[in-house]
């Protein structure tokens, strides 16, 4: 078998190619166009050291002296692989793009790359990645990241220079050889990212063709799955080279001759030192299990084993990542009072991730300025959501933040704590449809739909209700064409199941639960004959590996977490709340009655260490049983609600509560003065309402009276951080849990599966 491998930057030299372009003036041509500037130029003079140039340079040089071996030999290799830049020429050599594009690609990859300033890279020769990995761990270094794995005993790092210069006296005293580069930037490392999410942003106005024969990706040391060309190319930004895996793989595969295409001869001399290293790579099917360990939360630049099958990204449905344009199937889920805040969204979407804004309790004048201001942070192609809370007394709510969304262009909706469907939020979902020229329909408004009960579910997997439409429809809210293609499309094309989370909850199990509504999808699906599959996710009790991994083997299609997002930096509560949450374990919580839902008896899920707020809540709510009005409660009770619970009077209670009423909905407080059971109610919610204001605020006063929604995953995530930097919620941003999260998850089902298939 004969592979092609293509050498990246580092590789130029001044003067290179002269020969070679002047045989391809036409091309040659046809780049400087691309370019904007004469490559003849650059490849004289100080220019070709410089990023911006460097890449375009070497792809041209690359590209032609590819297509002139093929005219030599006459047919395509088996497969091909390239070094970080590289990596677009073996894609060109294998019919991805064109001439034209892969310049225009490089052009701007190179630009981005260019533009990227601070840090630095370092190559230690002498040193395997796991010798590194223990010195940096030993130093308690955790930020460089390995940026090419080039050879068993060459390894290049990644990160602060600072950092750099620190590890560089241990790593000599370790025995190796280590030289610090001049270079702009710490390629290759998550310091790239911004780089990798703009090149993201632009990949997606390119299709790309069929491959003639694989090509190994840098980032995964396997073949291209052609499906994903795009997010490996924006991924090989920020991660690292594995080019001792990819030349590995493909030894794995048989008889391999090598010939490297391009100037020099780099490649050459890497390939030589991997096929001398001892022991020799073994084959793909030889590659031995490692012995399971548990996960670890900590950030160890080693690069992933060459066996390592289970990508974090790889993990639940692609179609969900490509419908919301997201890397990995993870949803960071809205929490009420904005507790989800602007700076959690804002951080999930830059780093290529969703998050929900949580409208819940929030004045809708708050909600449009927070609306605008995560628009405004994010750049086009960044995901975001916005929550919409059922309001079950207050539907004219509901209403009103449709239309605010609807106004501000809100595409990306989670729909919660609803028990059906609503002409809210079917206006939404409709608002916009059309049928696009291949037939399909294009629905630009996208719900996700948490849920805890089958029924629900079947109501959020068929079309929108008839009478819901029509009363639309002759309202003039929707037009016929709308309501016409509605009937053809699931209410939701996103569900999210949840199980025993914080917040709302009804305790649901679910490993019971998931499988029941996945089962109920697969029905509901033949029945209607939907052109999309419906997707179903998890959520609750998600905050270690091991309980995501559980979600994503029980068929979930995406993740959502939300306790655990509540103990970051970026969450919307107090200090003093955050600093109770890093403390709890999974015991930590119980249920309570919810506020906005108190009449029902509905249940939210909450803290209950060192608060009395769990206790008093459900004081109120047998009370409100037991009771026909306030004048019914014995002098006893309301002296211990005036001086306890409230610590104020209950007709001062009572008229605070009005005067809001009176200024947002006085059908309530008519309806109150009317009903005296309704009015005993009012007064009672206005404890929910006070309580997460003492918690959101951080008040030193009643801090035992802190409403804070809570599920044991939190305590599971506690536990599982325990002894690491991220024991501190200080050192917990909602972007970095994410992808721990799912790498770790991704990592422990790899070394279950090869425990597994090693047997007992």
């Amino acid at each position: 078998m004969t592979t092609y491998m293509f050498p990246g930057q580092g590789s130029q030299a001044r003067g290179m190619g002269r020969e070679l372009l002047s045989r391809h003036p036409a091309l040659l041509s046809q780049a400087d166009e691309v370019l904007g500037y004469r490559l003849a130029e650059v490849y004289q003079d100080e220019r070709l050291d410089q990023t911006q140039y460097t890449q375009p340079a070497l792809f041209v040089v690359n590209a032609l002296s590819w297509l002139e071996q093929r005219e030599r030999h006459g047919r395509d290799p088996d497969h091909a692989l390239g070094h970080s830049l590289g990596e677009y020429n073996a894609l060109f050599a294998a019919g991805a793009f064109d001439f034209r594009t892969g310049v225009l690609l490089v052009r701007r990859r190179g630009e981005l790359m260019g533009q990227a300033r601070g840090g630095g890279m370092a190559a230690v020769l002498g040193l395997s990645v796991e010798r590194i990995a223990e010195v940096l761990e030993r130093l308690g270094v955790s930020s460089l990241d390995l940026a090419n794995d080039n050879t068993p005993s060459q390894q290049v790092l990644s990160g602060p220079r600072e950092d750099l210069e620190r590890v560089a006296p241990e790593l000599r005293a370790a025995g190796g050889n280590v030289v610090l580069l001049k270079v702009s930037a710490a390629f290759h490392s998550r310091y790239m990212r911004p780089a990798r999410e703009a090149f993201a942003a632009f990949l997606r106005e390119f299709t790309f063709a069929p491959l003639r024969f694989p090509v190994v990706s840098n980032v995964e040391a396997r073949p291209y799955d052609e499906a994903r060309l795009p997010e490996l190319l924006a991924r090989q930004i920020d991660s690292p080279v594995k080019w001792t895996q990819s030349v590995r793989y493909l030894l794995g595969l048989g008889e391999q001759t090598f010939e490297e295409v391009g100037h020099g001869q780099v490649l050459a001399g890497l390939l030589r030192r991997i096929r001398e290293a001892k022991p020799a790579a073994p084959s793909v099917a030889e590659v031995p299990a490692p012995a399971p360990r548990e996960p670890s939360p900590q950030s160890v630049p080693a690069a992933a084993p060459a066996s390592a099958a289970v990508r974090a990204q790889a993990l639940g449905s692609r179609a969900f990542r490509e419908t919301y344009g997201v890397r990995l199937a993870y949803v960071a889920g809205s929490m009420y009072k904005g507790i989800s805040s602007r700076e959690l969204v804002v951080r999930m979407g830059r780093a290529g991730l969703l998050g929900f804004f949580g409208t819940g309790g929030v004045a809708l004048a708050r909600v449009d300025e927070e609306v605008l201001a995560i628009q405004a942070a994010l750049r086009p192609g960044e995901a975001y959501g916005v929550n919409l809370l059922h309001s079950l007394d207050r539907p004219e709510r509901e209403e009103q933040l449709v239309d605010l969304f609807l106004r501000r262009g809100v595409r990306n909706v989670e729909a919660s704590a609803f028990i059906r469907v609503t002409p809210a939020l079917v206006r939404f979902r409709v608002t916009g449809l059309r049928r696009r020229e291949d037939g399909r329909i294009e629905a630009p408004n996208r719900l996700i739909a948490k849920l805890s009960r089958p029924e629900v579910a079947r109501a959020f997997m068929s079309p929108p209700p008839a009478d819901i439409l029509e009363a639309l429809v002759r309202a003039g809210r929707v037009s016929e064409e709308e309501a016409r293609l509605a009937r053809s499309m699931p209410m939701a094309e996103d569900l999210c199941v949840e199980s025993d989370s914080g917040g709302h909850t009804d305790q649901g199990v679910a490993s019971a639960l998931l499988p029941a509504v996945g089962l109920l999808r697969e029905r509901m699906m033949a029945e209607h004959g939907y052109a999309t599959r419906i997707r179903v996710g998890a959520a609750g009790g998600i905050g270690t590996p091991q309980a995501a991994a559980a979600a994503f083997i029980m068929g979930a299609d995406f993740i959502v977490t939300g306790s655990i997002n509540q103990c970051s930096v970026e969450a919307g509560t107090s200090e003093p709340v955050k600093d109770l949450l890093e403390t709890l374990d999974v015991q930590d919580v119980t249920c309570a009655p919810a506020g906005d839902m108190f009449e029902l008896g509905a249940k939210v899920q909450v803290v209950r260490k060192g608060l009395f707020f769990p206790a008093r809540a459900n004081r109120l709510y047998a009370l409100y049983q037991q009771h026909p009005s306030l004048e019914a409660l014995d002098a006893q009770t309301r002296s211990q609600l005036e001086t306890k619970f409230f610590r104020r009077g209950i007709e001062e209670v009572w008229e605070e509560t009005r005067q809001h009423y009176l200024r947002v909905a006085p059908e309530v407080v008519e309806r109150a003065e009317r009903n005296p059971r309704q009015k005993m109610a009012l007064v009672f919610r206005w404890y929910f309402v006070h309580t997460s204001r003492l918690a959101l605020r951080g008040s030193p006063e009643q801090r035992t009276d802190y409403q804070i929604h809570c599920g044991p995953a939190l305590g599971s995530f506690n536990q599982w951080v325990q002894g690491t930097p991220l024991a501190s919620w200080r050192n917990r941003h909602v972007d970095e849990m994410a992808v721990k999260l799912m790498d770790a998850t991704a990592e422990w089902l790899e070394q279950r599966f090869q425990g597994f298939r090693a047997g007992p």
